[in-house]
């Protein structure tokens, strides 16, 4: 760049020009063993001052869970949330420990959700797979490939750790359901995406433990959202055979009490005016 040019292409050619002698004097005085002791100094004393950083982010700790299991977690990877920025200022927090205390989270949960504030995912990772052009979670990536079954879901077993128990409801919950909410409660919309992609991808879970996360779901997230809800609806209308022949499925609409059901209810509506309008479409009307 033209900012860069050497300044000597402009000057006078007889400045270019040194006396040999002159040039022999000059490398001599370089070699001065006085000068170099000195050099050596100077550059020794100047390596030993302490230069300037940015001050590290200070350390909160986290008591999680009713036996307030404890997390550390530097402060400016947790101002990513809402939820624990206005904490970090001290609404919820202990200003003279920097400690906040979340007593209704469960630990493992809140794990995944740390994990996902400093890596940007939580485990069973997401990854691309190049040869199908498909996204799988890490450990179904490592097991044998079954042709897709609506039944169950796409005919792949249960990716391990799918599920975590949750002391408030005493039954395991699917895992990417739990953090959606959590997602929901720290405002996190990024994990709450992730959270759904990973939940359409799990497979070959039990007809009890869908119906326990799909209520979970319904009794964590605000009416306004009705993604994680209608992932659920859509779930169990494509596997309605099985849950036809569940019991539990017919245990759980018969004591009621959950406005998932009426919600089932009205998307089973749907789907058979959707049927019947496309079956209509394929077939002339006579008058």
């Amino acid at each position: 760049m033209s900012m860069f040019k050497r300044s000597f292409r402009s000057q006078d050619q007889t400045h270019s020009r040194v006396d040999k002698s002159a040039r022999v004097k000059k490398a001599g005085s370089v070699r001065d063993p006085t000068k170099l002791s000195k050099l050596q100094r100077s550059l020794t004393e100047r390596d030993s001052i302490p230069q300037k950083s940015a001050a590290p982010s200070p350390i909160i700790t986290l008591t999680v869970g009713r036996e307030g299991r404890l997390f550390a977690a530097h402060e400016d990877v947790l101002r990513q949330s809402p939820f624990f920025e206005a904490a970090c200022r001290g609404t919820f927090s202990d200003a003279q420990s920097r400690r906040i205390s979340i007593p209704d989270e469960e630990p493992e949960v809140f794990s995944a959700v740390l994990e996902y504030l400093y890596k940007g995912d939580y485990y069973p990772r997401l990854l691309h797979n190049r040869h199908r052009n498909s996204w799988e979670l890490e450990d179904q990536a490592r097991t044998p490939h079954t042709s897709p079954n609506p039944e169950n879901g796409g005919g792949r077993a249960t990716a391990p750790d799918a599920v975590v128990y949750i002391s408030s409801v005493e039954a395991d919950i699917l895992r990417d359901t739990v953090v959606y909410c959590a997602a929901d409660k720290y405002g996190l919309e990024e994990l709450k995406r992730l959270a759904l992609r990973k939940q359409g991808l799990q497979a070959g879970i039990d007809v009890g433990t869908i119906l326990r996360s799909a209520q979970y779901a319904y009794a964590h997230t605000p009416d306004s959202d009705s993604r994680l809800r209608a992932h659920y609806l859509a779930l169990i209308i494509r596997c309605r055979k099985t849950f036809k022949r569940s019991g539990t499925m017919q245990a759980e609409m018969e004591a009621g009490g959950s406005k998932l059901f009426f919600d089932l209810f009205v998307a089973m509506c749907n789907h058979l005016d959707d049927v019947i309008d496309v079956s209509n479409a394929r077939t002339p009307r006579t008058v």
